[in-house]
């Protein structure tokens, strides 16, 4: 009889875990300077971070090409090149976002990683780990909170005007019902009727600041720059006058510090902050990233969806803002992806067609250019399935050779560490060779239409960038509260170079249309909406929550 496979959770739940202070003894962090949550979970204090340090360590980002609705595995690659750098005797800490409930119990599932390239304990990582998505959205509803506390007010009232408040509160779970609704009915003594919604906790602007701040004096000031609306007399009103930034910062005391967990193989992993890469900027806390980087010789982290998407954000907004420097970038592929983009139906991705990833082959090129563009010369990562075959392995390597590209099989997701040497190792020289010189795509003190059009262009080869009379609006009121200095954090679809999810491989003739503008004053950047974006996602008809099961002990099943 066949050996079983083995799900992701029974992987996770038979591995035996080192005590995490074990685990910060391995970056030379003493016991006193943690805090536990629990056996093997703790947090971070920022304090650890030193500037100095960080300097002369390395930064690897995982990016990917656009991938399939189930994601090409840039987590699981992540992990898994953490553990083959550790093989190969590099001091390397993987660096990554919390996962959201809202895909946990919908249709994509958790976000610890796959097989034997995971971080542990799987289970308390993909639940409510250790609260920060709870902070978050305790903080952002508290604002919310005393915004309508204050239109209620007859004596403290600084005049906010309901039908301009763009400020809604969050929760971390998909539930479509909660889109658009109405708040404040029932009699006066239960405030003003206005119209409201709710976002998903990785959609919210506090989200967003958690994962900028570069201190708790930042968050605050941060916090106290979150855009509201007007008042009656048309003039902004923000966070900071109604006097919430202090409040909202106390909710984020513990959350602001990273925590500290493990892979299978018992090497360091940090994880905090989990925005979503087509809303927002998908990568984790730049303190996260500063506090690998002080602790390792080398850093993997990662950034979500294609590198269209997560990887122009990262280099652009996050690097920029808080002065990192990739020395090193992974763009994953999978041959089901390849093979997806050539032309290939979804009950066909596991189907062999050389000619087909030929043809997909296309939209990995158009992200090696990409990425050049940025001074950073990817190394392929070829995330193996079972369905693929030497030919077309043999083919994405001769191709990718062809753009002066390494291209390497990793195999993190079936043997863990030990499949993922050669990967490592290629990073490695890579990082070596010295020739990677990150520059950002673009100077943040261009012109808003210029930012974006440089984006539209370089990154998604569209031919130009049209406006609807909203974004014009939206546009025109942006420049008014003088936020034209700020990056832009595109928002469109991940399942295509342009804003058409219909359009595969590497499209070409086509513009994109800026629906409308939305910006993130405390965050930092401002975001064009291409297409119809989404901030609160529905279940799908069957959700994950349907497999998952608990038995007396306490002990869960279906998870993943």
């Amino acid at each position: 009889m066949a050996n079983k496979v083995l799900s992701d959770i029974e992987i996770a739940q038979a591995a035996t875990l080192q005590h995490i202070n074990k685990i910060a003894s391995k970056l030379q962090i003493d016991e006193d300077d943690i805090e536990l949550y629990g056996r093997n979970k703790a947090k971070l204090p920022i304090r650890l971070i030193d500037e100095e340090k960080i300097k002369r360590s390395n930064l690897i980002l995982v990016t990917a090409l656009t991938p399939t609705p189930a994601g090409e595995g840039k987590t699981t690659t992540s992990i898994g090149l953490t553990e083959g750098l550790n093989k190969i005797g590099k001091k390397t800490t993987v660096v990554l976002r919390e996962p959201s409930l809202g895909p946990v119990f919908g249709m994509k599932g958790g976000a610890a990683g796959g097989g034997y390239s995971q971080v542990v304990p799987m289970e308390d990582i993909n639940l409510h780990f250790t609260g920060d998505f709870s902070a978050i959205e305790k903080a952002n509803n508290l604002l919310s909170a005393l915004i309508d506390n204050n239109i209620q007010s007859k004596t403290k009232s600084i005049g906010i005007d309901p039908r301009t408040i763009e400020w809604k509160r969050v929760m971390d779970m998909n539930d479509r019902s909660l889109r658009d609704i109405v708040i404040g009915l029932g009699g006066t003594a239960n405030g003003i009727p206005r119209q409201d919604g709710f976002n998903i906790t990785p959609a919210s602007e506090v989200m967003a600041i958690l994962c900028m701040a570069e201190n708790f004096e930042d968050l605050k000031k941060r916090l106290g720059n979150i855009y509201i609306g007007l008042n009656m007399n048309k003039e902004p009103v923000y966070a900071k006058d109604l006097k919430a930034q202090d409040a909202m910062a106390i909710l984020l005391k513990d959350a602001i510090n990273p925590n500290l967990v493990q892979t299978l193989e018992g090497n360091p992993a940090i994880i905090h902050g989990g925005p979503f890469a087509n809303i927002a900027q998908g990568t984790n806390t730049i303190l996260a990233t500063k506090m690998g980087l002080t602790l390792s010789d080398y850093v993997v982290t990662e950034a979500g969806f294609g590198a269209d998407l997560g990887a122009e954000k990262f280099l652009d907004i996050k690097c920029v803002s808080g002065g990192l420097k990739p020395k090193g970038l992974v763009l994953v592929a999978t041959i089901r992806a390849l093979r997806h983009h050539g032309g290939a139906l979804k009950e066909e991705y596991n189907t062999a067609s050389v000619s087909r990833v030929e043809k997909g082959f296309e939209n990995l090129a158009k992200h090696i250019e990409n990425m050049q563009k940025f001074g950073l010369n990817p190394v392929v990562a070829i995330n193996a399935f079972p369905t693929d075959t030497e030919e077309e392995i043999e083919l994405i390597k001769k191709m990718c050779t062809a753009k002066n590209v390494k291209a390497v099989v990793a195999k993190g997701w079936a043997e863990g560490g030990n499949g993922m040497t050669e990967l490592a190792q290629a990073v490695v020289d890579e990082i070596d060779a010295n020739t990677n010189n990150f520059v950002p795509l673009y100077d943040w003190n261009k012109s808003i239409k210029e930012k974006i059009e440089i984006i539209a262009k370089e990154i998604y080869g569209a031919d130009g960038v049209d406006y609807s009379k909203e974004a014009l609006t939206g546009l025109n009121k942006i420049e008014k509260l003088g936020l034209n200095h700020l990056p832009v954090c595109m928002a469109k679809t991940q399942k295509s170079f342009s804003d058409d999810d219909t359009l595969l491989g590497r499209p070409t003739g086509f513009r994109v249309t800026v629906r409308e503008f939305e910006f993130a004053a405390g965050a930092g950047f401002i975001i064009p909406i291409l297409g119809k974006m989404m901030r609160m996602p529905g279940l799908p008809a069957t959700p994950a929550s349907e497999g998952m099961t608990i038995d007396n002990e306490g002990r869960i099943s279906g998870l993943s």
